[in-house]
């Protein structure tokens, strides 16, 4: 199905991969569920872990066989209290197909001396510290994929290093730890009632920094379309593939809202 300048696909993304053109994707943003038990609509969220692993190594394949070679893949991925090592496990292994080029930290939340701003979930227990971040592995095909770092780029604090250091403008490289809170809900409305969402800026930002214009963007994970929102704004051309319809009618509801939008 298109709408607008978006493909939205419904079904298992290991059946529908192999249905796109080779090197047909610039970026690839996602993030898959991660075998914690989330209460997903149309998925078993609770997998043995090797058999958890061994379904992400064949989506990697799958993914792999359709990014640009001067493409990236950007995973969003995090580890449980109970399972630290799980992205870090999938990780290693991903290395017979990809490049780890960049290692990006999503900050959910941040306390500085005394405040505190950001998303913040109360872990029960005496045992485990909150979880304020997650990873997102940048990927790509042979580790020397140039980026727009001014593309998410932050003022400098120091104005005298921008004539002193020899740079254009008043920006420098935002660095891999990436401070992006989620808005404030009240309800599971609020996150269009699925249970993995992320902020729209999290694959803008990745889109921005990949630095293509117009870029085909996937996300094989697509869920109520929050790449594919970011893919719109950023003026590149998505395509979602997700196994539910109910969250795909999200989707497609969220893009027809920014027809609307005046």
């Amino acid at each position: 199905m298109s709408l607008g300048p978006e493909q939205l696909l419904l079904g298992d993304c290991l059946a529908l991969l192999p249905g796109l053109p080779v090197a047909s994707v610039d970026v690839i943003v996602t993030s898959p569920p991660y075998n914690l038990g989330l209460a997903y609509r149309s998925y078993d969220d609770r997998r043995a872990e090797a058999e958890y692993l061994d379904w992400l190594i064949q989506v990697a394949a799958a993914l792999a066989r359709v990014l640009a070679p001067d493409g990236s893949f950007f995973l969003n991925i995090a580890g449980s209290a109970s399972a630290p090592w799980l992205p870090f496990e999938l990780i290693v292994r991903l290395r017979d197909i990809f490049v780890l080029q960049n290692h990006i930290v999503w900050v959910k939340s941040v306390s500085v001396a005394e405040d505190s701003v950001g998303h913040f979930k109360p872990v029960g227990g005496k045992r485990y510290l909150h979880h304020n971040h997650e990873h997102v592995f940048h990927l790509t095909r042979t580790g020397d994929v140039k980026l727009d770092r001014l593309g998410i780029g932050v003022p400098f604090k120091d104005k005298t290093n921008i004539a002193r250091r020899g740079h254009a403008r008043d920006l420098r490289c935002r660095g891999n730890t990436w401070f992006i809170p989620y808005k404030t809900v009240n309800s599971r409305a609020g996150k269009f009632n699925h249970p993995g969402t992320f902020p729209v800026d999290l694959p803008a930002w990745c889109i921005r920094l990949h630095g293509k214009p117009g870029a085909v963007v996937l996300d094989p994970f697509a869920g109520t379309g929050t790449t594919l929102v970011a893919a719109r704004l950023e003026g590149a051309r998505g395509i979602g593939i997700e196994l539910d319809p109910a969250y795909l009618a999200i989707a497609r509801q969220r893009l027809a809202e920014l027809d609307e939008a005046p």
